[in-house]
């Protein structure tokens, strides 16, 4: 059974979700604002969370940057009344795994989690990839650039290991897509451009100045040796 926390100041909502959820085999804390949240996030150790935009005490959005700080691995799903394009982008630049406008249908937010969980299952402890000065250990979500660590996002990892897998070959987006997110792109969907473009930022370009992932038009995304 899966802990999940849900974070989200609409009581009734949560109640309906957490009825839900905990009949779909979860076990589900629920709480309403970003204090309680963060108290349930060291005394519950959920292994996932679903997360407001909007909170009482404060912004979802700082609490997702406080989360990715101190939790870089730990899915996060943000689910929100505020469905534009901008609010999405932005969860998605913060480090959410995914996104989800209310209301949503919620045999969607369960599939949507059980993907993001099915990612969560360790690589062998054995496995690490090396590229240059880079090396990557999927198990640990963390990968090494010189001298430095770069902590990943689940997103992120997974992102990684699936480029570096067939370096200077294309993956094509929908590939990478249930690879990374579990799931296939939907149309207007800029979920995983936005973690491509996440992860560029994490890991810099290679010491001579060429970027590392790379987009090819209509065949999608490489890592350049």
């Amino acid at each position: 059974m899966n802990r999940l926390l849900l974070i989200d100041d609409d009581q009734e909502l949560c109640e309906l979700l957490t009825r839900w959820l905990t009949q779909e085999g979860f076990q589900v804390t629920a709480c309403h604002d970003a204090g309680g949240a963060r108290q349930a996030l060291v005394t519950h150790a959920p292994e996932a969370v679903v997360l407001d935009v909007m909170l009482p005490d404060g912004s979802g959005l700082e609490l997702l940057k406080q989360l990715r700080g101190e939790h870089p691995e730990l899915p996060v799903l943000m689910l929100s009344a505020r469905g534009e394009p901008l609010d999405r982008i932005l969860g998605l630049e913060l480090g959410a795994d995914d996104y989800l406008a209310k209301p949503c249908d919620p045999r969607e937010l369960t599939a949507r989690l059980r993907a993001v969980l099915r990612r969560t299952v360790p690589a062998p402890a054995s496995s690490q990839l090396e590229l240059g000065d880079l090396r990557f250990s999927p198990n640990r979500g963390v990968v090494s650039i010189g001298e430095h660590d770069v902590p990943l996002t689940l997103s992120e990892s997974r992102l990684l290991e699936a480029l570096l897998q067939q370096p200077g070959e294309p993956v094509d987006k929908q590939a990478l897509a249930q690879l990374a997110l579990g799931r296939k792109l939907t149309l207007y969907d800029r979920s995983l451009d936005m973690h491509v473009s996440n992860l560029r930022k994490k890991l810099g370009p290679h010491p001579d100045g060429r970027p590392r992932i790379l987009a090819l038009r209509s065949r999608g995304y490489y890592y350049a040796q």
